[in-house]
């Protein structure tokens, strides 16, 4: 029995520091491991407020950079998905993350609504594919209903505490939702019967998929080769 392995990339965006640079490490699997699946999960306004290092002075509409959707869209479809990570990621002003983790099933909607209108005016409609990952994988419960009920189809989760406490077992009544198992250094790498495999494309967070973060995760799938079969993120809640 194959173990069915995912590996994904959060905050890919238009950001100098959280860009599209990281694909260049993903290329660097490839070579080694022709059938890899990738998910990529973009924000469709990325903005950064709180950390004068890393903040922009306006959300980062992937609809205003037009060589950024150009390279998404661009992307293999034998190796790479996209899947949406929010509106602008954070509470501008109050915090760069935990954007999805207290709304209300209306203030969702408005969020949801910006947030395909952005990826529609960008032309990448048919590009993403309607999975969430919640920004910080915080997520109230009328988000969640809320997403599903505006035909997301995957919620890409977290199965740990505290994350997991802000579903309030709303993901649990309804068989969509993908967890995480390995985000390197916090969550090391392990195989499991579903692997996915967790990193981020801000060149700031210490789960950047850095050079050192790619030989490793080589090293290790090297290690597994004989044992896993690599599955977008449908594969792997189908399979």
């Amino acid at each position: 029995m194959s173990n069915l392995v995912n590996i994904s990339i959060d905050d890919v965006s238009p950001h100098p520091a959280s860009s599209t640079k990281v694909i260049n490490q993903c290329y660097e699997i490839i070579k080694v491991f022709p059938d890899v699946k990738f998910s990529l999960f973009v924000p469709a306004a990325y903005w950064r407020t709180m950390r004068h290092d890393v903040a922009t002075r306006e959300p980062l509409r992937i609809d205003m950079f037009p060589d950024f959707c150009n390279e998404i869209r661009s992307l293999s479809p034998k190796n790479f998905e996209v899947g949406y990570h929010g509106l602008f990621h954070g509470i501008p002003g109050k915090s760069d993350n935990d954007e999805l983790e207290n709304i209300t099933y209306e203030q969702a909607e408005i969020l949801i609504f910006n947030m395909n209108a952005i990826v529609e005016n960008a032309g990448l409609k048919n590009t993403f594919k309607p999975y969430i990952r919640p920004p910080a994988w915080r997520m109230s419960p009328d988000a969640i209903r809320a997403f599903r009920n505006a035909g997301f189809k995957i919620l890409a989760l977290n199965p740990l505490e505290p994350w997991v406490n802000t579903y309030k077992e709303e993901h649990l009544k309804k068989d969509d939702v993908v967890y995480f198992t390995s985000s390197p250094p916090f969550k090391p790498l392990e195989l499991n019967e579903k692997t996915e495999i967790v990193y981020h494309a801000c060149e700031w967070d210490s789960n950047y998929l850095s050079s050192e973060m790619t030989a490793s995760l080589i090293e290790f799938l090297s290690k597994n080769k004989n044992s896993i079969k690599f599955e977008f993120m449908d594969g792997l809640l189908n399979g």
